[in-house]
C-alpha cells in the first residue's frame, strides 16, 4: 500500500467557497486540514487506486467545499464495537457493516466456526453439509416453510421477484418510494410527475425504460397506495415492502402493513417483506415477528452472514417450490409436480457462509427474545438521550429508532441517486464526529451486542463537541 501522505490540503476557492462568510470559510479551512493531516494514509490511498478502482463510496456524498475530505476511511483492523484505519486511529463503529454485525466485529464464535470450515476446505460444487441445518433454523425463527441461498441480498430480491411472477403468472410489481432494494435494474424505480400524471422513471443513467415498465411506485403507508394497488390487482404478481425504511425509521405503518397483508391475501398478490435490515435484528422472527403480519416470501441477508455475503429467500412452499419443482420422496413414485424457474449461483450455500450463518441462527435461537429486547432498549435510551440534548440546545435535528436502527427523522421519502455530484450539501458533522472517533452512516447507524454504555456516552460526549464546533463556525444559530 501507499505509504508516502499527501501534502497538507488547502480550501481550494469556489464560487461556492467564496460566498462563505469570514467565520464559516475559517471553520472550514480548520477543519480539513485537521482531517486530512488525521487520516492522511487514507487519503493517499483513495488518490493512489483512483486510476484503476472504480468506487462508488469514494464519491458517495461529494461536494466541492468538502472535496479534500472526499475519500473512505481504510480499514486496517476491527474487534467488538471498534475499527482501526490504516493511520491507527480507532473509531467507535456504528456502522457495523451497513447492519450486518449484530455480535460487533469478529466474535470469537463466528470466528471458530470459520476456521473450523477453513482446515476442512472450500468446496464448491458438492452439496454444503451446514447448508440442510441453516434452512431449518430460518423456519424455525421466521415461521416460513422452505430456503433457498444466494450470494447478496440483490439477488435473493431478484429470485423473490421472479418465484412471485412464476407462481401467479403475473409481471407487474409495486414497491415503495423510498424503499431500497439492492442494485437490480428491476427495482431501480421512482414516481415522477409529467404533465400532472405519475411516471414510473429509472433512478439512474443505464437502466433501460423496459425494465421498469412493470413497476409500480407507491407513497408508503398511504391509504391512497391501497386503492392503487386494489385498483391494479389482477396486474400484480407481488407488493414488495421494506417494513421500515433506513432512512426513515419514524415510519413504522402498522395498520398499512396488516391491511396490505389482507389485501394481497384477498387478490391473490404475493406480499415480499425485504428483511435485509430488520431480520433478525428487531425480534428473532424479525419484522413479521415485530408487527404480527407474516409475508408470503421474505429476503434475508446481513445479520445471518456474521460477516460474510449471504441472501437468503424464505417463503411458503406454494412459491420456493418453484425453485427445484417442490419436495418429493425416496423409494416411492413421486416427483417433483412444480415447473421450475431459472435460479442458479456458484457460490450460492459457499461453505464459509453457510459456517458462519449456522453459528448466527444457533446462537439466536439460543438466546430468543432477550438479546433483540436487551439492545433494543438501549438504543430506545440513546436515542432519548440525543433528543433531549438537541432540544435543549435548539439543534433542528430529531432522531428515531426502530429496535437497534436508529437515524434522523426525515420528512420526506429518500432519493437514493440525486443525478449530480456537486449539489447536496455538505454534511460537516458526519466529519467533526469522524474526526472525534466516531464512524456512522447517514447520521445515525446500528447498535450491536459489542456496544457498552461508555461507548455510548463516548459518542455523546463527541456529539456536543461537534455541534460546539459548528456553532463557533457559524454553521448553527
Amino acid at each position: 500500500m501507499p505509504t508516502t501522505p499527501l501534502s497538507s490540503p488547502q480550501l481550494i476557492p469556489s464560487p461556492a467557497a467564496e460566498a462563505l462568510p469570514p467565520q464559516q470559510r475559517q471553520h472550514l479551512e480548520t477543519l480539513i486540514a485537521d482531517y486530512t493531516q488525521r487520516t492522511q494514509r487514507s487519503k493517499t490511498w483513495a488518490q493512489t487506486y483512483r486510476p484503476v478502482l472504480a468506487d462508488q463510496r469514494a464519491v458517495s456524498g461529494f461536494h466541492l467545499l468538502t472535496k479534500e475530505m472526499a475519500y473512505p476511511l481504510v480499514a486496517e483492523r476491527s474487534q467488538g464495537a471498534y475499527i482501526w484505519d490504516i493511520d491507527d486511529n480507532q473509531y467507535i463503529d456504528v456502522t457495523m457493516g451497513m447492519g450486518v454485525n449484530l455480535f460487533g466485529h469478529n466474535p470469537p464464535f463466528i470466528k471458530a466456526a470459520l476456521t473450523e470450515q477453513l482446515d476442512r476446505g472450500m468446496q464448491i460444487g458438492p452439496q454444503t453439509e451446514l447448508a440442510g441445518a441453516v434452512a431449518t433454523a430460518i423456519t424455525q425463527l421466521t415461521g416460513l416453510e422452505r430456503v433457498a441461498f444466494s450470494n447478496t441480498g440483490t439477488e435473493a430480491v431478484m429470485t423473490a421477484i421472479r418465484l412471485a411472477r412464476t407462481a401467479t403468472g403475473r409481471s407487474k410489481i409495486a414497491l415503495f418510494a423510498g424503499s431500497y432494494h439492492g442494485h437490480f435494474d428491476g427495482t431501480l424505480a421512482q414516481s415522477h410527475t409529467v404533465d400532472g400524471q405519475p411516471r414510473t422513471v429509472a433512478v439512474a443513467p443505464g437502466i433501460p425504460a423496459s425494465m421498469i415498465q412493470d413497476v409500480l411506485v407507491l407513497d408508503y403507508g398511504s391509504p391512497q397506495a391501497l386503492e392503487q394497488i386494489q385498483a391494479q390487482a389482477s396486474e400484480l404478481a407481488a407488493v414488495l415492502v421494506v417494513p421500515v425504511q433506513t432512512f426513515r425509521p419514524n415510519l413504522q405503518p402498522v395498520d398499512f402493513l396488516r391491511d396490505l397483508r389482507q389485501l394481497t391475501r384477498n387478490e391473490d398478490i404475493a406480499l415480499i417483506f425485504d428483511e435485509m435490515i430488520t431480520g433478525f435484528r428487531i425480534h428473532p422472527g424479525g419484522a413479521q415477528a415485530w408487527f404480527g403480519v407474516q409475508a408470503d416470501l421474505a429476503t434475508y441477508g446481513k445479520i445471518i452472514g456474521g460477516g460474510l455475503p449471504i441472501g437468503a429467500i424464505a417463503g411458503q412452499a406454494r412459491y420456493l417450490d418453484h425453485i427445484d419443482g417442490g419436495s418429493w420422496n425416496y423409494g416411492d413414485a413421486s416427483s417433483p409436480t412444480v415447473q421450475p424457474t431459472f435460479f442458479a449461483g456458484t457460490f450460492c450455500k459457499h461453505p464459509l457462509a453457510m459456517a458462519a450463518a449456522h453459528a448466527v441462527l444457533q446462537r439466536l435461537l439460543a438466546e430468543g427474545a432477550t438479546l433483540q429486547d436487551r439492545l433494543n432498549q438501549q438504543t430506545t435510551e440513546f436515542v432519548q438521550q440525543l433528543n433531549t440534548y438537541f432540544e435543549a440546545e435548539a439543534v433542528p435535528i430529531r432522531m428515531a429508532c426502530f429496535g437497534s436502527l436508529f437515524g434522523p427523522i426525515a420528512t420526506e421519502a429518500p432519493r437514493f441517486f440525486s443525478g449530480s455530484l456537486t449539489t447536496a450539501q455538505p454534511d460537516l458533522l458526519y466529519y467533526h464526529l469522524l474526526h472525534r472517533g466516531i464512524l456512522l452512516r447517514g447520521g445515525g447507524g446500528f447498535l450491536s451486542t459489542a456496544h457498552t454504555e461508555a461507548d455510548l456516552q463516548h459518542i455523546f460526549a463527541a456529539v456536543q463537541q461537534s455541534i460546539a464546533a459548528l456553532r463557533a463556525g457559524g454553521f448553527l444559530g
